[in-house]
């Protein structure tokens, strides 16, 4: 299966449902002398209709536990109509190589993979077993359906005035992500590395999937645990904050700050108040929208009713095309990698010529934009401020009044290049050019209130745009509860259409240019006559 650093074109076949494996243990044999054993997990697969194990992948090795709870999943292709027979054997490893033949055997339990989906809360717990005369613990399993999100997250998180923990020094702290399941239990999605001495110390920036953080869900809770390190393994709690990944986006380029809480230290102690602060920083979100071919897409080609970037295009397209007196509308995407080398681009043409990015009306932008999901690959950050700059510079050539552009921009994400786009729109709003945004999808869109300048006009390093020349809705706030689509586009088209003539008139006033003279018609000719 090709990563998401790969450039994958679209493909419609979907082979199986893809499952994370979470694997954790309980009360393992303890074999090392003068420490606890340092172990990890290796699964293997046995192929459809023969015996033979094959090695599917391992966890990471976790030092001096008895009791480890493992970061690293195994992902595996679900086949309801197949028994897919899985064995996970347990070692202590004691070298640095990775000879299996090197560790020592903690022992091993065999399942199919539809047992552990099957469980309840698709939680399983088996006893390991393959030592005679031992008892050898248990190993737990915790398997979940994997969603189509496929977006990353770039963060870096630090923490203040953390408690003292080591007699000798300060603290050694990490932190561990947890994400929540519904039966109230948390499955472990990340781990930092370990700050030595330090009760303010500063995590190295990380990149994780969202959908190991929370499968899709913006609002599931993530819980953190912030612990101090001991070589023994025995690591000391310093306290827990809980949060979202929705909180999380909404913390881009600003810090949130949470406070650390041990509930043990809250419920003795009166005046407690907290066991410090973690701040966290959202570097960056990079957004993968996902297959066009799957429902759960909000480019779903539906082949019975337009999506909703679609439905946008053609409720604004249809009335602003009148307007227009050759019809013909350059159209770009931003946020995909292109064929044939995979090349992320945030301005290219959907009709796929650099030479001529024309289309011919609105159901010519609607047919590139679907022949468009069927050639690039979906892929993020979000960034607004090539495509502005892009249309700002053809306004720039037309400025005596006989030109006005509307830039339509139709997005499911937050901005990624806020700072950028701010500086592109007050630049642009010193042209003939209006900004129409719309947001589809559930995402929050603070970034694009912030710049709809209503109440205050757009800055940029200390320079305000000379006029408002955004306008933003969210496409969910004009859906028509029955499903009418048809009312549901005219309702978007008449409110985000609503500035464009005050834009307009307001741009041709300040720079004092005068309506054109109206073209009378000539009178009809005398009864009898001709003319060519």
């Amino acid at each position: 299966m090709a990563s998401i650093g790969e450039f994958d074109p679209l493909n419609n076949i979907v082979p199986a449902t893809k499952i994370e494996v979470t694997v954790s243990c309980r009360d393992l044999l303890h074999v090392d002398t003068f420490s606890k054993s340092d172990p990890v997990v290796v699964l293997y697969v046995q192929g459809i209709g023969t015996k033979e194990w094959r090695e599917f992948g391992r966890t990471e090795v976790i030092d001096n536990t008895l009791n480890p709870n493992f970061v690293r999943k195994f992902f595996l292709d679900f086949f309801f109509e197949e028994k897919q027979n899985l064995r996970f054997d347990v070692y202590n490893v004691d070298s640095r190589s990775s000879n299996i033949s090197k560790f020592d055997f903690l022992g091993q339990t065999f399942c199919t993979l539809g047992e552990i989906i099957g469980s309840t809360g698709g939680r399983l717990e088996n006893s390991l077993s393959g030592i005679p005369g031992k008892k050898l613990g248990a190993i737990i399993f915790t398997a979940e359906e994997l969603s189509n999100c496929r977006d990353i997250a770039t963060m870096q998180l630090c923490a203040n005035k953390l408690d003292k923990k080591d007699f000798f020094g300060k603290s050694d702290p990490f932190l561990v992500f947890y994400r929540s399941n519904e039966d109230g239990t948390f499955t472990i999605c990340h781990k930092t590395e370990v700050v030595k001495n330090t009760l303010n110390p500063v995590w190295q920036p990380f990149t994780i999937p969202v959908r190991a953080l929370c499968n899709g869900d913006y609002d599931r809770t993530v819980k953190v645990d912030v612990y101090d390190w001991d070589r023994d393994g025995s690591h000391d709690f310093i306290g827990e904050f809980t949060t979202s990944y929705r909180d999380f986006s909404r913390g881009q380029n600003q810090f949130n700050v949470y406070e650390v809480l041990n509930p043990k230290k809250k419920g003795k102690k009166k005046k407690y108040i907290n066991s410090g602060t973690v701040s966290t920083y959202l570097l960056n979100l990079c957004y993968v929208t996902g297959d066009p071919s799957q429902p759960t897409s909000l480019h779903y080609m539906n082949p019975y009713q337009m999506n909703a970037y679609a439905m946008a295009l053609k409720a604004v397209g249809d009335i602003i095309q009148d307007y227009d007196s050759d019809k013909l509308f350059p159209a770009y995407g931003f946020g995909a990698k292109l064929p044939p080398d995979g090349k992320i681009s945030h301005a290219f043409p959907l009709s796929g010529d650099n030479e001529n990015p024309n289309c011919v009306g609105i159901e010519g932008v609607l047919e590139a934009y679907f022949q468009s999901l069927r050639t690039v690959q979906l892929y993020g950050p979000t960034n607004f401020s090539p495509v502005i700059n892009q249309v700002a510079r053809s306004a720039q050539d037309v400025t005596d009044g006989s030109q006005y552009f509307v830039l339509l921009m139709i997005t499911d994400g937050v901005i990624s290049d806020m700072l950028q786009t701010k500086e592109a729109v007050v630049n642009a709003a010193a042209l003939p050019m209006s900004i129409i945004i719309i947001g589809v999808g559930p995402a929050e869109f603070d970034a694009m209130e912030e710049l709809d300048g209503d109440e205050v006009r757009v800055s940029f390093r200390g320079h305000f745009a000379e006029r408002d020349i955004v306008q933003f809705v969210p496409f969910r706030d004009y859906m028509d509860r029955s499903g009418n689509q048809v009312l549901s586009m005219a309702r978007l088209a008449k409110d985000v259409l609503a500035e464009i003539p005050e834009q307009l008139l307001g741009f041709m006033k300040t720079r004092g240019i005068e309506p054109r003279p109206h073209l009378s018609t000539p009178p009809p000719p005398p009864l009898g006559s001709s003319h060519i």
